[in-house]
């Protein structure tokens, strides 16, 4: 089977590094260019020693370098970059977005949140890429957008329940991410001495990814992140008034009935998810826990991978025809 040629824009960054790492995995995928502008001409392995001898031919170019080498470009960009560049990739094949260019559904709410948008129309076009609940649009999408990492874990986790009208009220999110969450470029708050044996929220008058929360279960999202001094992961905890109490029988029936046939989500019930036990990997670990009239919803994913290049994979394979964990099976790290 003759393999689909992969470009990464932007490949030397965490998410980057975590696409080259994943497709090595993928025997259907050949990498074809990468890019940095910070280490244009430099080999993966001088920026990346972990995948020493795995791309030995393949060395960072500038982002105007490329042309329609091929059929899928990832573009790993800073928010406002990848507006510039969308529409060109385009034209040589069909792109997948990891940035929040073109996650919300209009200019009004992306230029409320983020400021003016360069290219408004591909607004319109692009499919919000969360496959659990939108993987028929992905399919036929050629401009897929992948949602945030706190997203995927809020959206994932409260869905079931506010789709099946079992809940009422405002959303509560308590959400915790490891620090490559902020991106591979240097910045004093991520500091070692900043981060080591410290815990904080933070963007506590309004975090962007609140959008993307209220947009798609469409009610309001009280959300506030906090910084774990972690290198990976996100454990969001998601309280919601239940308009008539459930127990563990209705949940598990609620979940199951979203997920039961779902190749990443483990819903895990009446138990504590771990962001140690989806370390590395595309699951999602689902569970909860009853209060009086409050479900207390708890998900655990990778920041990194179900957050970020795992799940641009997974859009991926739906868009290309592969099986949907192709180059996603790997196992979490344990301890």
């Amino acid at each position: 089977m003759e393999k689909i040629r992969v470009a990464i824009i932007g490949a030397s960054g965490y998410t980057g590094g975590d696409l080259l790492r994943l497709f090595y995995y993928h025997r259907g995928v050949e990498v074809v260019s990468v890019t940095s502008r910070r280490f244009k001409g430099r080999g993966i392995s001088d920026v990346f020693p972990y995948l020493k001898s795995i791309y030995p031919d393949l060395r960072f170019k500038s982002i105007t370098e490329i042309r329609d080498d091929a059929d899928f470009y990832f573009l790993s960009l800073p928010h406002g970059v990848s507006m510039l560049h969308a529409r060109k990739f385009l034209e040589y094949g069909r792109v997948i977005d990891l940035g929040a260019d073109f996650r919300l559904k209009s200019r009004e709410g992306y230029e409320k949140w983020y400021g003016e948008h360069q290219d408004p129309q591909l607004i319109e076009e692009a499919v919000y890429g969360l496959p659990e609940l939108y993987r028929e649009k992905i399919k036929e999408a050629r401009l897929v957008a992948n949602p945030g990492c706190y997203p995927t874990s809020v959206i994932l986790g409260a869905y079931p329940l506010v789709k099946e009208n079992l809940v009422e009220g405002a959303v509560i999110v308590d959400s915790k991410s490891g620090v490559t969450g902020a991106g591979r470029s240097p910045s004093e708050s991520l500091h070692f001495p900043e981060v080591n044996e410290n815990f904080y929220p933070y963007k506590i008058n309004g975090h962007r990814h609140k959008a993307e929360m209220d947009e798609h279960l469409g009610t309001d999202v009280i959300f506030t992140p906090h910084l774990l001094p972690v290198d990976r992961g996100i454990l969001s905890s998601i309280y919601m008034k239940m308009k008539e109490k459930l127990n563990n029988s209705n949940l598990k029936e609620v979940y199951e009935k979203y997920y039961g046939g779902e190749k990443f989500v483990r819903v895990i019930g009446n138990s504590s998810p771990a962001i140690k036990n989806v370390r590395g990997t595309n699951f999602v670990d689902i569970g909860w826990a009853v209060d009086g009239d409050i479900v207390k919803i708890f998900v655990a994913i990778d920041n990194l991978v179900k957050g970020a290049s795992g799940q641009a994979i997974q859009n991926f394979n739906i868009m290309a025809g592969f099986v949907e964990n192709r180059g996603l099976k790997n196992l979490p790290l344990f301890p």
